[in-house]
């Protein structure tokens, strides 16, 4: 088996090490929330530091709880029962996979790690042309093979900022269940849709029977280095939850305890948090669009995000990444690792790391009501503006 360093994290180093040599690099290449942690979760997790004891496999009740809680209050009915919490979703969905068996549909393009953690576990994954952002194609999924045991949806979508419709989602449980498909829904996104007024379907609403639902706080509370997420397993899914907390015990034993104290009251929501996680939407959606806006500007094509803090353009040009990087000090992440056809010239786009090098930048964005105007942002959507500029266009691309 030949395992690669995850192409997110390879690339992030990069750049890291060019900064440290004194390259001026804009970093639109990792999807790190880039935003200060509020005081509450620090004091809680300072409160918790003393339990330093192993507990259970599933998660601290208190944090199942918040966690059913959080899940009851969208709509669907969870107990905590169906909760397990893990070290991020990330640990929670290669277990799951293992737990699974069988070959997986993914949306093409997808998160970098999906498809290796199939590759890792012994599955394929079949890539599905994506007609919306995170969903395969619900008449193409009709067609996989008899060995696809499940297909995993990302709501709203990495790499392309893009939310599936209602309607998307609706044939997506019908095919699921003609084939007899398990629906993963990765929905670690969902607090950060841009308009709180789009319309939102889980397949999990629709189908809990046969949907799971992973989540954590890296994205929406940017706690992407606590490493905590959590599992809403399907209604009834015993057997699931036995098999999946004997992979944990053998992997990850239980996620830390001071950790899950402070998850525990993120996932409770109380008025401060939800008031953080507000401004941290609107400050996400108005820089996307910002870098959007700027896309279009220089004629190159992409889909406006709908949340989170990815865009998706397309180039043209197989080499942009390179392009971007050695010749205008641009780092983006090449839509190759998000499973995309190798000649495309489609990137993903982060914007989350705009926001200031400092905790009082940081700070200073998420609270301002003109953020585009603070200095250290505008510089970067000029640095972004002039490495467009720059870019010329011959036969059908940009070079």
């Amino acid at each position: 088996m030949t395992v690669t360093l995850s192409a997110t994290l390879a690339t992030n180093e990069d750049i890291e090490r060019r900064r440290r040599a004194g390259e001026r690099v804009l970093h639109l290449a990792f999807g790190e929330a880039g935003l200060p942690v509020h005081p509450a979760l620090r004091d809680r997790l300072i409160d918790a530091s003393g339990r330093n004891g192993y507990g259970p496999v599933a998660g601290a009740a208190g944090l199942r709880e918040a966690a059913a809680g959080y899940w009851t209050r969208r709509g669907l009915a969870t107990d905590p029962e169906q909760v397990i919490a893990g070290p991020g979703s990330k640990s929670l969905l290669y277990g799951l996979l293992l737990v699974l068996g069988g070959d997986i549909a993914l949306p093409k393009p997808s998160w970098v790690s999906y498809a290796a953690q199939a590759d890792l576990v012994g599955s394929r994954a079949i890539l599905v042309p994506a007609t919306e952002g995170g969903v395969p194609d619900p008449d193409l999924l009709a067609q996989v093979g008899p060995n696809v045991k499940a297909v995993l949806v990302t709501l709203p979508d990495n790499p392309t900022g893009r939310l599936a419709t209602p309607e998307t989602i609706l044939r997506l449980v019908e095919v699921a269940r003609a084939k007899d498909l398990l629906i993963i829904s990765d929905e670690i996104y969902r607090d950060l849709v841009h308009d709180p007024a789009l319309p939102y379907l889980s397949p999990a609403d629709l189908a809990p029977e046969r949907t799971i639902v992973t989540t954590g706080l890296s994205k929406s509370l940017a706690l992407g280095g606590w490493r905590i997420g959590v599992a809403r397993l399907p209604d009834g899914a015993h057997e699931m939850r036995r098999q999946l907390l004997a992979v944990a015990s053998e992997i990850w034993s239980a996620p830390a305890a001071p950790v899950q104290e402070a998850a525990a009251y993120g996932f409770a929501e109380p008025p401060e948090i939800v008031e953080h996680i507000e401004l941290s939407r609107r400050l996400h959606g108005k820089v996307s669009n910002a870098v959007y806006e700027r896309f279009i500007a220089a004629g190159v094509p992409v889909a406006k995000p709908q949340g989170g803090f990815y865009l998706y353009p397309d180039f043209g040009v197989s080499n942009i990444t390179k392009i971007l990087l050695e010749d205008h000090g641009i780092g983006v992440l090449p839509g190759q690792a998000f499973g995309d056809d190798p000649s495309s010239g489609r990137v993903r786009v982060a914007t989350s790391l705009l926001y200031g090098e400092h905790t009082d930048e940081r700070w200073a964005a998420l609270t301002s009501d003109d953020p585009l105007n603070l200095p250290w942002i505008a510089a970067n959507l000029d640095h972004l503006d002039a490495a467009l500029s720059a870019l010329t266009w011959e036969n059908g691309s940009f070079a």
